[in-house]
């Protein structure tokens, strides 16, 4: 396999949440995949959809590295552990968790229902508990590991969408990746959030779409709200990943990682 990214997750294995993609292109948790793997790592690809995670596992195969597909909703603990234990009976160890789950919901805290909340809650934020309650014991037992969250811009500040119950959530994972970050640090394990701004994944067309007449009208003007003039897209992602993850990143600890062409430091 070709290793543009210089082997440095050579030998080890990573486990990423939300690694299928929604459309066609490449989403953040498709990307990030894929990147590890051309990095050296090997990859339990694990998704809620299969023909997702199939894909993307296939993907890898394609490029000669090793990949198994999982199906598997990370909002449910004994799902979780089986998705574990296979990647474990495959692969013999975890050394990387990569958090990708997540949705969005539009309406502020008038027109969100409270099932609605409540949905958002248990994808965003819960996975994330129910992922690293699982694994955090086998990297504590290896004496090492790294943790990658999604979070979002949108968890820090306003982005122009109303989207109360995701905010919160995105707002939620960063505090809980500090807390992991903080309580594992002297155990040999890092855990560090990715915050993307805008950004040009099948998700916008999904989930986003709907604030806008079209998705001409949409790309114009998200690419509009990036100081570069331009939405970033799911590699902007995946290569932050495969730095945090790697020993580069090892004296980075508790982070939030703009990756947003600068956005969060805008006014307006």
């Amino acid at each position: 396999m070709s290793d543009p990214l210089g082997g440095r997750l050579r030998d080890k294995v990573a486990i990423v949440f939300g690694a299928g993609s929604i459309g066609e292109g490449w989403g953040n948790g498709k990307a990030a995949a894929v990147a590890y793997a051309r990095a050296g790592a090997r990859v339990a690809v694990v998704d809620i959809d299969p023909k997702a995670a199939a894909a993307t596992r296939d993907c890898i195969e394609s490029e000669g590295g090793a990949a198994i597909a999982l199906e598997t909703n990370a909002a449910s603990l004994v799902a979780v552990e089986r998705a574990v234990e296979r990647a474990v009976g495959t692969f013999g160890r975890i050394d990387i968790l990569h958090n990708n789950v997540g949705i969005t919901s539009r309406g502020g805290p008038v027109e969100t229902t409270e099932e609605t909340w409540d949905t958002v809650m248990t994808v965003n934020v819960k996975s994330m508990f129910l992922t690293c309650k699982v694994v955090l014991p086998l990297m504590e037992a290896q004496g090492r590991g790294a943790i990658v969250n999604i979070g979002a811009l949108g968890g820090v500040r306003w982005t122009g969408y109303a989207y109360c119950a995701y905010a919160a959530s995105k707002g939620a994972v960063n505090s809980f990746t500090q807390s992991v970050a903080l309580q594992y640090a002297a155990k040999g394990i890092r855990a560090n959030c990715i915050l993307p701004g805008v950004m040009d994944t099948p998700h916008i067309y999904k989930q986003i779409s709907g604030f806008y007449a079209n998705p001409v009208e949409m790309i114009e003007a998200r690419h509009r709200m990036s100081p570069t003039g331009r939405m970033g897209d799911g590699w902007d992602v995946a290569h932050a990943a495969v730095f945090l993850a790697s020993d580069e990143a090892k004296y980075i600890n508790g982070v939030e990682l703009l990756v947003d062409g600068g956005m969060h430091a805008r006014c307006a």
